[in-house]
């Protein structure tokens, strides 16, 4: 039993085992700080996430995650520094690709994403954000599709510094189990030559999040994604469909272009009336990529839907473990991991 006081920093270290089409199977250890700044709990819970992994895809990575509130909330940062070395499964650029023809990418990826945001209002912020990406050792395993998929921008290997502005509203208590309450960032972020980028183009990002509690322990989760880019952009920053979070049931990058948008919706029973530590949860979404607002069309839609059971991980944190299989109009996937997709 946990007898200390709410506000004192707590931390945990815990093994994990994930799966998805794009890993296989997943192995990690992960490490959770919380705290309070001052330990006041009239202080935001601030939060470091750390995670390091292998896959039998022969994939292995290093992650920092933090999300930091200064005393009274009155900053805000939040980032991520990702390092892996990771193979993966590249179908060309556009929202016709073939599903049967891709090749393999090896690379390494280094990103490091940061925002240093300001409190303007209660719950909204806004502030500075930065994003540098750089991939390495990039070798690609053509076996004579070059012609059928297309040599993409950055197939050598680039390194971006992108910078731009942001604004956050945020008032979610538990990141990886909301109930109630929204989540909205919108960002303008750039990429110039004159810095020292490889490239140069722009991106606008905004994704909404949006909980509903339905009766006493269901609660109806909405997401909006959007990335929508000009310029030269390389294929490892283009927008990209498909993940365990958003569009289950797509490989990572299955479709990518340069603009993206899609919807999820999500009814999660957690847990159910009858049992402790199970529930489940529903979900389907729906999304394309397009070059350009000239051309978008219907034709260009996927669909995801899906299902799974959920147990009740860490009661005292309300943090559920989920087994998601989603289906597509291209096949199914499964997912297995610590948290909500969203």
């Amino acid at each position: 039993m946990d007898t200390s006081p709410p506000a004192k920093p707590k931390f945990i270290a815990y093994p994990t085992l994930a799966y998805a089409p794009e890993t296989d199977w997943e192995l990690g250890i992960s490490g959770l700080l919380v705290y309070r700044a001052k330990q006041d709990t009239n202080n935001r819970l601030s939060e470091v996430k750390t995670f390091s992994f292998v896959t039998l895809q022969q994939q292995y990575g290093t992650v920092l995650e933090h999300a930091l509130y200064t005393d009274q909330n009155q900053f805000y940062f939040r980032g991520e520094l990702r390092f892996q070395s990771f193979p993966i499964e590249y179908y060309g650029i556009g929202p016709h690709t073939n599903p049967d023809l891709h090749v393999i990418v090896n690379t390494n990826e280094l990103r490091v994403r940061e925002r240093v945001l300001y409190q303007f209002a209660p719950s909204w912020f806004t502030g500075f954000e930065a994003d540098f990406q750089r991939l390495s050792k990039v070798s690609i395993d053509w076996e004579d599709k070059e012609q059928d998929i297309g040599i993409p921008l950055g197939s050598q290997g680039s390194g971006n510094l992108s910078l731009g502005y942001g604004v956050v509203y945020d008032n979610l208590h538990n990141v990886l189990n909301p109930r109630e309450g929204a989540y909205l960032e919108l960002a303008y972020l750039g990429s110039r030559t004159a810095w020292g980028s490889r490239y140069s183009f722009n991106t606008v990002q905004t994704d909404l999040r949006v909980y509903r509690p339905v009766r006493k322990r269901n609660v109806l989760a909405t997401q909006f994604v959007g990335q929508f880019g000009a310029g030269d952009i390389p294929f490892n920053a283009l927008a990209q469909m498909g993940g365990e979070q958003l569009m289950r049931g797509y490989y990572r990058g299955r479709y990518r272009d340069q603009n993206y948008a899609a919807l999820q919706l999500e009814y999660r029973m957690l847990p159910f009336s009858f049992a402790k530590r199970w529930g489940a949860s529903v979900f389907a979404g729906s999304g394309l990529v397009f070059p350009n607002f000239n051309d978008v069309s219907t034709d260009y839609l996927r669909w995801a839907i899906g299902a799974g059971p959920r147990f009740l991980l860490f009661p005292k944190k309300d943090v559920y473990n989920r087994l998601d299989v989603a289906f597509t109009n291209e096949g199914m996937g499964f997912y297995f991991h610590i948290g909500e997709a969203f």
